[in-house]
């Protein structure tokens, strides 16, 4: 559960996405999807004042911004200094990139997929999931998430531009069941061993709305565990964003398996939602961050080329992590970002609920 990053390029000639790429383009990963967050947050709101100032019946579309692994140079995952099973370096250390060591993109062997067996493999999936021991959150306390993940970009100095990664770093995330307490401690974001604040009200003043894009824990407790109702309104609430509607689907059920903490009752049935995509498929191994071998749940995004990968354990079928890779050759820029480039990598250490904030379960009574 962690930040994510894969989206559609801006279509040309809208300014203001090129400016967010120019702008963002030598931030760290980890800073994309902190100004994803709360700009995607505060566009949220500016949509709901212009509704209630404005006669039209419509209902205002909840807007997402693209991921910045596709809306900004990509992001492929890179781990100086260290060798992971089934995974080939080049390369040793780098150089500190704001509070992460930078050095080679990540590669490894592209697995094979299959369609065969994806619904009875997701069937089983969220039959673990319902199984596994899910606490509810109660006011006052909070949902802890740590990770390791790495990533890597594309790197503009002068007229030269060239693939540049942050190594594997620990990432952890506190916030409360409403949304509006949090903390966040990522050294791809800030330098600080502290970390920095994530509640709200933000910057400007704003306490802005959860929604599916930028969910609670209180907002997803009150989603339909229907699959068929809740693929239709990921569906309708992603309406025009993405490469297609069938991976924007896919990518928002992948991000609600990341960096959140889906109630006991919604979580199983995130992956019944998901066998419902077209274009599913099964990679019998795929390897996340840490290393660990597991079956993964997958989906090709034929624009881009690149496939989501979420990963399970084979046996237990717990989820380990997801990573992105590039599966086909791109063009222009991009085409850098060769066929088994790893875009983003990410591993779930722990997820667990806490009573105080920056508290780790090891603290726990």
């Amino acid at each position: 559960m962690n930040a994510n990053t894969s989206r559609q390029n801006p279509a040309e000639g809208d300014e203001s996405a090129q400016l967010l790429s120019r702008t963002a383009r030598d931030l760290p990963a980890g800073r994309h999807q902190f100004h994803r967050e709360r700009l995607m947050a505060q566009i949220h709101d500016m949509q709901q004042e212009e509704r209630a100032t404005t006669a039209a019946p419509a209902k205002a579309r909840r807007l997402r911004l693209p991921r910045p692994a596709i809306t900004l140079p990509a992001m492929a995952a890179a781990l100086a200094g260290a060798v992971v099973a089934g995974v080939s370096m080049s390369g040793g250390g780098g150089v500190r990139d704001g509070g992460v060591a930078t050095g080679p993109a990540l590669t490894t062997r592209i697995g094979a997929t299959t369609t065969k067996g994806v619904p009875q493999l997701l069937d089983q999936i969220s039959l673990a999931a319902a199984d596994g021991s899910h606490p509810a959150v109660k006011p006052g306390q909070y949902v802890y998430i740590e990770s390791k993940t790495a990533d890597s970009y594309l790197k503009t100095v002068g007229d030269r531009t060239t693939v540049a990664g942050h190594e594997l770093h620990r990432r952890q995330v506190w916030e409360s069941p409403d949304g509006t307490e949090g903390w966040l401690i990522d050294p791809a974001v800030n330098d600080s061993s502290e970390g920095e604040t994530l509640s709200l009200p933000d910057e400007q003043g704003n306490t802005p709305e959860a929604f599916l894009n930028n969910p609670s824990y209180d907002y997803l407790s009150k989603l339909t565990t229907d699959p068929d109702a809740l693929l239709a309104k990921i569906y309708k609430e992603t309406e025009g964003h993405g490469n297609s509607p069938d991976q924007e689907a896919f990518t928002t059920i992948g991000d609600l398996l990341g960096e959140s903490y889906p109630p006991a009752q919604l979580y199983p049935a995130l992956f019944r939602t998901a066998a419902k995509i077209p274009g599913v498929v099964v990679v019998q191994d795929a390897v996340d961050a840490v290393g660990r071998h597991g079956v993964a749940v997958a989906r090709l995004d034929e624009t881009s080329g690149r496939r989501e990968e979420w990963i399970f354990d084979q046996k237990t079928h717990v989820f380990l992590g997801e990573r992105t890779v590039q599966v086909r050759q791109n063009t222009g820029q991009e085409a850098l970002l060769k066929p088994g480039t790893v875009i983003s990598t990410t591993a779930i250490l722990n997820r667990a609920v806490v009573d105080t904030m920056k508290q780790t379960p090891s603290q726990t009574g």
